[in-house]
């Protein structure tokens, strides 16, 4: 990962897995135009780096992220300190072409705006004492941009109920209507999230690249489109060095060595 003059997220790799985590524990890890073009840069870095198979998203102190931060919303803030790359749109929409697992480790407050990159994540492994929600209408606002990635993990009815009402909900509640993968106590969530990760770091780079790409881009397909184009997808894998070297590896009975080509 390359080393970049952070201020509101730190950044870490080891083992596989690149740690991103938001920095800004005083206000809850609240989004700002900075945090986001923060987190744009790291996103990226993580895809271009080889050495990175899976990624972590966290919070420091007591929250994941408390949503977008209203002062920096109505201009009281200091702009990105990098080239700016993009907003918060530009910020879920980089989950989608990633090619690398995500994992929301939902330490603690996820609302609004954090809580759409928790949807954003392929797992979110939640604390039992995290509480997340939609609060955004109690406030004259609406989770407009977060609509896209809920509507994917949540039915019609649980979204619409979250977004109407702005309630908080617990972790628990959260897992049985599949918004969180689940949750765990709270003692164990680093274990759970390490678990994890070291699972998708062992898997072959290249199916799992291959794999996350083809899973977006049908998502947004008709069966009658989507399967055929599939097909073709899983001759593209077939034809990769980790699909011989997988089947060789079932073959001999040993662990595959991935290349991830």
């Amino acid at each position: 990962m390359n080393e970049r003059p952070y201020e509101q997220i730190e950044v870490s790799a080891a083992d596989g897995v690149a740690r991103i985590t938001l920095n800004r524990p005083k206000r809850k890890n609240a989004m700002g135009p900075q945090m986001v073009n923060e987190l744009l840069y790291a996103l990226d870095d993580a895809k271009e780096d080889d050495g990175v198979r899976v990624v972590v998203l966290t919070g420091s102190g007591a929250a994941f992220c408390a949503g977008g931060d209203l002062k920096q919303m109505s201009g009281g803030a200091d702009g990105p300190k990098l080239e700016p790359k993009g907003d918060y749109a530009d910020l879920l929409l980089r989950f989608t072409n990633l090619g690398k697992p995500t994992i929301a480790r939902v330490n603690g407050v996820a609302m609004g705006g954090g809580l759409g990159l928790v949807a954003s994540c392929d797992f979110a492994i939640a604390a039992e004492s995290a509480v997340v929600g939609t609060p955004e209408v109690r406030r004259g606002l609406f989770p407009m941009m977060i609509m896209a990635v809920l509507a994917r993990v949540v039915s019609r009815r649980r979204l619409l109920e979250m977004m109407l009402l702005g309630e908080e909900m617990s972790a628990a509640r959260a897992a049985e209507i599949e918004l969180i993968t689940r949750a765990v106590p709270d003692e164990t969530l680093d274990a759970e999230v390490d678990e994890l990760a070291g699972r998708l770091a062992g898997q072959s780079p290249t199916a799992m690249r291959m794999g996350l790409a083809a899973y977006h881009r049908q998502a947004d397909m008709a069966a009658a489109e989507s399967i055929p184009w599939l097909q073709t997808q899983l001759f593209a894998v077939l034809g990769t060095e980790d699909a011989r070297e997988g089947l060789t590896a079932f073959f001999e009975k040993r662990e595959p060595k991935w290349t991830g080509r």
